[in-house]
């Protein structure tokens, strides 16, 4: 279907009014003079936009058209996902938001310096960059293939422009223009999905319908508890291997602890965790709800045949709305907000480590405001990599599958590096090291492995729980199954074959364990970390909170000999320090220290030199 006058308009209007956010920001207030503004937003945000950004980061135009493709083809199984929210929301919310707040880091990676050292941080910041550069051009590039296939609208007219007005808006207005447009931008997804499902709904027959029908259909999925992990979809796999997923995204990730710690206080950082989690459960249910309506449509009005059900999904969309002159328009905006939300956090979150942890340590004295001016260069650095990046892809062929595989394989190695630094105060940084490769070795392994043997079944289904689907398969249909795996279940594999067909919802956790156990191991042959050199700061006594009834002495073993928080306090002299001289009650000796009363912090700048101050955790 061809695009009317009016849906062009409001899709522009999508574009106008983000880039008008940005102008804004950058215009007003203090005009984005500052790192602190820049990047964090001076630490000035309340709880509900911050929620809506965290929001949008997560919810890209893949799953916009995934997650109802999902529900189309397999029935409501993945609906229990919404179970591992509560978990994996919850251990943020207390576990690492505390942490890393307390700290007043900027970066993530400024953590792993503080618990280990210099050259852990490094090899977390490439791993990161790795991971953002390549995924950031996929994830521009592929909804723009799959709009193009079916509407015709122009391919990269529209990769252009959204790449463009997001970098413009993200590097003139900084952390502050980016949560703001998400904010906006969330708006429109829930009125783009929202729109789809009351218009389609009503014209097969009602919601009630929509449900008799898909139960009657088998689409409406009972608790599957089968224990084994090599199935696909089951009750655990959703509810507690999902629990992994979502701490890669939600508690280590620099995209989204960025914006917790642009918040004015703890407290605001925690309630926007919690914020989140209604949110994200009702997403979930407008993508699921999407499914299924479209299963019932296509029952009665049947669609196109031969395509992707990705591409299903827009097909549904504009066939639902084709009568209602805008609506078309609307969703597309909603498809690119999801776009927009995600590429932006992207920018800026890249900035972040690049001039935190790469730049500025190797150029100490560099002024408040030539960092803001780099900080500025390289978010727009990295606008103009996505748009090559975009190009790249459409270059890429069969070999994207394995680009798009990386985001995936990545983010549960670095859950587990931080897991290590957090929970296991004996950990060194030899053991931290040797664990991030281990984990990214087993992490491409079955990840390649799993597509390699995918590709290789010729003619036959892939692998049962694959991260990418047959060689033939559209872009974007490549991108969603990807990530969110619709794929058919075939004949029972065996050997290898079974190995690599742990389901996809098990990755995190399994490479995540990957690093730790290792971790400990080379920690442990190599000399582990004493207790009294570990800055309590960055630990999480979880076994002495979890065991607190019993008598100090063992809850001081449980700890590995770290000071508890309250014995912390009462020594202000304890310092950890990696240069500079030991100084009393945590305040280095050659630097300015930024504090904040009311959390009982110091943070320091220059040098790295970190001290224990008094404090209330």
């Amino acid at each position: 279907m061809e695009f009317t006058a009016i849906d062009y308009t409001i899709f522009t209007l999508l574009l106008v009014l983000s880039l008008a956010i940005g102008l804004f920001y950058a215009l007003s207030g203090g005009r984005q003079r500052t790192v602190q503004e820049f990047l964090l937003a001076n630490r000035s945000m309340g709880f509900l936009p911050v929620a809506l950004s965290l929001l949008a980061t997560f919810q890209s135009a893949v799953a916009i058209l995934g997650v109802p493709a999902e529900i189309y083809r397999f029935g409501t199984e993945y609906w229990f996902l919404g179970c591992s929210y509560f978990l994996g929301l919850l251990i943020p919310a207390h576990v690492f938001i505390p942490v890393f707040y307390r700290l007043q880091i900027t970066s993530t990676y400024e953590y792993l310096e503080l618990r280990f050292n210099k050259t852990v941080r490094i090899f977390g910041t490439v791993t990161f960059i790795f991971q953002m550069v390549i995924y950031m051009g996929v994830v521009l590039y592929a909804p723009a293939l799959a709009l193009n296939a079916v509407t015709g609208f122009d391919l990269w007219s529209a990769v252009l422009t959204i790449g463009l007005v997001c970098t413009l808006y993200t590097t003139l207005g900084g952390l502050k223009a980016v949560i703001w447009t998400d904010v906006f931008q969330t708006l429109v997804m829930f009125a783009g999905q929202l729109a789809v499902i009351v218009v389609g709904a009503q014209r097969v027959g009602g919601m009630a319908r929509v449900w008799r029908v898909a139960e009657q259909e088998g689409k409406i999925s009972g608790i599957d508890l089968n224990p084994d992990p090599y199935v696909r979809h089951t009750f655990w796999t959703l509810a507690f291997g999902g629990v992994f997923m979502m701490l890669s995204l939600y508690g280590v990730n620099q995209a989204q602890v960025q914006r917790y710690l642009s918040s004015r206080n703890e407290r605001q950082a925690v309630l926007s965790c919690y914020a989140v989690f209604p949110c994200q459960q009702i997403v979930l249910c407008l993508s699921c709800l999407t499914g299924l309506v479209m299963f019932v449509y296509d029952r009665e009005h049947p669609l196109v045949t031969g395509v992707s059900s990705d591409q299903l999904v827009l097909y549904f969309v504009m066939d639902v709305l084709k009568d209602l002159p805008g609506l078309p328009g609307l969703f597309v905006a909603c498809l690119f907000s999801g776009s927009l939300s995600t590429i932006s956090s992207a920018f800026n979150s890249l900035a972040t480590v690049t001039m935190e942890d790469l730049v500025r340590p190797h150029c100490p004295g560099l002024s408040e405001s030539r960092a803001t001016q780099f900080s500025k260069l390289l978010a727009l650095g990295y606008g103009l990599l996505c748009l090559g990046m975009a190009y790249l892809s459409s270059k890429l062929g069969p070999v994207l599958q394995a680009a798009i595989s990386i985001f995936g394989m990545v983010g549960g190695p670095l859950l587990g590096l931080f897991c290590l630094g957090m929970f296991f105060p004996c950990a060194n940084p030899a053991g931290a090291i040797v664990g991030l490769l281990a984990g990214l070795a087993m992490a491409f392994w079955v990840g390649i492995g799993s597509l390699v043997s995918s590709m290789g079944a010729a003619g036959g289904a892939p692998a049962a729980n694959s991260t990418a689907p047959s060689p033939d398969a559209n872009l974007t249909a490549t991108l969603a199954a990807t990530l969110l795996t619709p794929t058919a279940a075939p004949q029972s594999p065996t050997g290898l074959q079974k190995f690599y067909s742990l389901s996809y919802m098990w990755y995190s956790a399994h490479n995540s364990t990957t690093v730790i156990v290792v971790g400990l191991l080379v920690s442990l042959l190599t000399g582990p970390t004493k207790g009294t050199a570990v800055d309590p700061r960055t630990i999480y006594p979880v076994l002495p909170r979890l065991l607190c009834c019993l008598p100090p002495k063992w809850r001081r073993w449980l700890g590995c000999g770290v000071p508890l928080p309250a014995q912390a306090a009462g020594r202000p002299e304890l310092t950890v320090t990696e240069k500079g001289p030991r100084v009393p009650n945590g305040v280095a000796a050659d630097v300015v220290p930024r504090a904040e009363e009311e959390q009982g912090y110091v943070r320091t700048a220059g040098p790295p030199a970190y001290a224990l101050q008094e404090t209330s955790f």
